[in-house]
């Protein structure tokens, strides 16, 4: 499930320590982080122990069990549960944790990632450059980064789908495929290592035994939106499988935003003896999709769907449409430039992302389960998103092995664990120039970039039951990181045929981080679970930062340094009854050396800076009330407080030969921030009659204004959204149907204009006084939009 879990390549070095332990049968909450967070597993009739519900803030109550037949006996006779493996299967202990259940968004038209994560207190999404590539925060972890997600760790199935280069990329998720959600907050780096500064996510396909047969179901409504998508699993004897494909396009909201999306994502594990366990998991996904421009804030008021935006020039900036300036040569200004929109210059993305793994799990006994993983994951990626196309292919091999071992140290409860890792990825990427005439057409070579991540190290946590009530955790996670890169940039002469001035910039930086981690757990009651946890994270910059500068071109940023964490959380889950669930979590976290990235005049490009210290701090809350029978209320709430404790910034004046002026951004808020998030939702089930099945919600989100920039001097408005939601679930007596359900939902009722995506954006000075950049920052959120959909269950 996480990738402590599913650590390393060197086999043979994780048999040592755990093996001398003495077993015991005793069944306690403690638990290690797993490689796999699949439901409870039958295909060898053993069950994992399941996760007390006390932890589980905003988890639902469970189903009835299945009703699918049982293996056969020759399967399981005979075989002893190993109790270390059906530990693995819960959410790591200590760690500040929610699980979003598919019950939470199953009669949705769940399209991207953003309309789930909101149920989990401490997340907090943005769009980014593409449909469904979603920037996620944990604790405003990504909130400072440019596109993409970074400072979190992904998983999908235990899988590693963050690459060695600390990069994640939300494209490949459609949440229809995932039965569960797990979301780890806070520093993680001693269960999770390199950039999990911010925690972790782990998405749980669904089981196949759960699908038992083939579901078929669609989506479509306003702005063109249709997504066909098939689910099929089943259980064969001692192999399950679960496999779910799908396909997304449409029109987009603003101009030049249509798109044309596949996703395929399968999960087979096979029981092949009674001690051993072969899992493989394949994700594909394809993505060709347009995208505007961001828009400055003045652009967004002035007309924030871009509507019109069809040419470029003088015209088009008085209409308050966002362009990009191109070479008329492909190479440089000596031919003139022209101004065009997204849709003229035809921006957009046309990738591939394709993961394969491979796992094998031994139980040495019942007490003692081996795992040893292998990922390939490959990024292939052409992305004429502003002046320049980045183009490239990035190749990443995961290794990880681990062993757990339950047993008893001095008499008291004790689960050990121990693992070992590498990762690494090798690439070569072209930034090209965009050229005038459209289809994104390419100009020369501005600049190329080698590089070469590495990672590698071992990870070791211990679990003891100290009383009955009193659960201590401690770990420990050491890793070196080591990058290497080329930038080559090419800058050409007038002549007609361009004669490029060659200037390489090298890179050759090795980190070593070390991550400790305590936590205790004091369940005084089943009532009251007390949580206490103290820990690090650490991430190191990735190669691409090293080479740009603070304008946007190419250049020697390499004294980048890694940044680290310090968190501590208090907080306590209150369960006094089956139909009220309430969690409260207070952190507070020193960070050193925050890397911070900030919009650049060059327009898709951003530059990264260290900020010497910075503190954050805040509030998550989590309910679920089932106050009546068939209401439920649930809320998820996150209070953000984040600002600069040390960092001066220098800013050169524009013009030739400017003066550089320093500006102590001491005591100032980390731009990107939203100090309050709110999801709080009212529904209603008809759980008997003729009306059985009929259900409602209402649901609002509300997102506080943040800053935009290090000065202060400019804020993204806040929002508060209303959606609506009718749906319908019955069963179906026939001998080829099991199930029907059909949803209707309204987003944005009330058709708010507002800024569903803000990316940082840099200061200038003119004359010794602070301004703004122009730069494009700002996509807005949908508006209105009316979506329908069925699903139906096949046997």
């Amino acid at each position: 499930m996480y990738p402590h879990r599913v650590l390393g390549s060197a086999s043979l070095l994780v048999l040592g320590s755990a093996l001398s332990l003495t077993p015991s049968n005793a069944t306690a909450q403690t638990a290690l982080p797993a490689v796999t967070v699949e439901a409870p597993r039958a295909a060898t009739g053993r069950p994992a122990a399941r996760k007390p519900a006390i932890r589980a803030s905003a988890r639902t109550q469970a189903r009835p069990p299945s009703a699918n037949p049982a293996p056969s006996a020759s399967l399981t006779a005979g075989i002893t549960p190993s109790v270390a493996r059906a530990l693995l299967y819960q959410a790591p202990n200590g760690q500040t944790e929610t699980t979003i259940d598919r019950s939470q968004f199953d009669n949705r038209p769940s399209f991207s990632v953003a309309d789930v994560l909101r149920e989990s207190p401490g997340i907090s999404v943005k769009q980014g450059n593409g449909p469904r590539d979603i920037g996620i925060s944990i604790r405003g972890s990504n909130a400072r980064n440019g596109f993409a997600i970074r400072n979190l760790v992904i998983f999908d199935d235990g899988f590693p789908v963050t690459q060695p280069d600390g990069l994640s990329r939300s494209d490949l998720i459609d949440p229809k495929a995932y039965g569960a959600i797990d979301v780890i907050r806070g520093p993680s780096s001693a269960l999770f290592g390199n950039y999990a500064t911010g925690g972790a996510l782990n998405f749980r396909t669904r089981p196949g035994r759960t699908i038992d047969g083939v579901e078929y179901g669609v989506d479509g409504g306003s702005f063109g939106y249709l997504n066909n998508y098939l689910a099929a699993g089943k259980q064969v004897g001692n192999f399950e499988y679960s496999l779910f494909a799908s396909d997304a396009r449409g029109d987009g909201f603003i101009q030049n935003s249509w798109f044309n999306t596949q996703t395929v994502n399968f999960l087979g594990t096979l029981q092949a003896t009674p001690d051993d366990r072969f899992t493989v998991k394949f994700i594909n996904n394809n993505l060709d999709t347009r995208l505007p421009l961001r828009y400055t804030l003045d652009q967004f008021y002035q007309n924030p769907f871009q509507q019109g935006c069809a040419t470029g020039g003088a015209a088009a900036v008085a209409r308050g449409c966002a362009t990009v300036l191109l070479n008329n040569n492909g190479f440089n200004t000596a031919a003139g430039t022209d101004r065009e929109t997204a849709l003229q210059a035809g921006l957009g993305r046309n990738d591939r992302r394709t993961i394969v793994g491979g796992r094998w799990e031994h139980d040495f006994d019942n007490t003692t389960t081996w795992r040893n993983q292998f990922v390939f994951d490959d990024r292939n990626i052409s992305q004429p998103t502003g002046a320049t196309s980045a183009i490239g292919d990035f190749p990443s091999y995961n290794y990880m092995s681990d062993i757990t071992k339950r047993g008893e140290i001095f008499g008291l409860e004790s689960t050990t664990y121990f693992g070992a890792f590498y990762n690494t990825l090798t690439a070569s990427s072209d930034s090209r120039h965009v050229m005038p005439g459209g289809n994104a057409r390419l100009g020369l070579l501005q600049s190329n970039t080698w590089s070469d991540t590495t990672n590698y190290g071992i990870r070791a946590r211990e679990e003891l039951k100290l009383t009955p009530q009193l659960t201590a955790i401690a770990g420990i996670g050491w890793e070196t990181t080591h990058l290497k890169g080329i930038n080559t940039a090419y800058n050409y002469g007038t002549s007609p045929v361009p004669n490029p001035t060659i200037t390489p910039t090298t890179a050759d930086r090795q980190f070593q981080n070390t991550a400790p981690e305590l936590a205790l757990l004091y369940k005084l009651n089943p009532e009251w679970l007390f949580r206490a946890r103290v820990a690090t994270g650490y991430g190191t910059p990735q190669v691409n930062n090293l080479f740009v500068l603070s304008d946007g071109t190419p250049g020697n940023n390499t004294q980048l340094q890694t940044q680290k964490n310090l968190g501590y959380d208090l907080g306590f889950d209150w369960t006094p009854n089956s139909v009220l669930k309430f969690s409260a979590t207070g952190f507070y976290e020193f960070f050193r050396n925050e890397l911070v990235s900030q919009a650049t005049r060059t327009a898709g490009v951003s530059y990264t800076f260290n900020a010497p210290r910075s503190e954050h701090r805040g509030v998550e809350l989590a309910a679920d009330w089932k106050f009546y029978p068939g209401w439920r209320f649930t809320a998820a709430y996150t209070y953000l407080d984040q600002y600069y404790t040390e960092y001066t910034e220098d800013i050169r004046s524009q013009g030739a030969g400017g003066t550089v002026f320093s500006f102590n951004r001491a005591g100032n808020k980390i731009p990107g921030i939203s100090p309050h998030e709110l999801t709080a939702r009212l529904g209603y089930e008809q759980m008997w009659g003729p009306l059985a099945g009929l259900g409602a919600f209402v649901e609002v989100q509300w997102k506080d204004s943040f800053y935009m920039d290090n000065a202060n001097l400019q804020k993204a408005p806040g929002y508060e959204l209303v959606n609506l939601n009718v749906h319908y679930n019955t069963d179906l007596v026939s001998d080829y149907f099991k199930s029907l359900s059909m949803y209707v939902e309204v987003r944005n009722v009330f058709d708010r204009t507002y800024v569903a995506s803000a990316n940082n954006i840099g200061n200038t000075v003119t004359a010794g006084v602070q301004g703004l950049s122009t730069t494009g920052s700002i996509y807005a959120g949908s508006p209105r939009a009316f979506i329908a959909g069925m699903k139906l269950a096949f046997k």
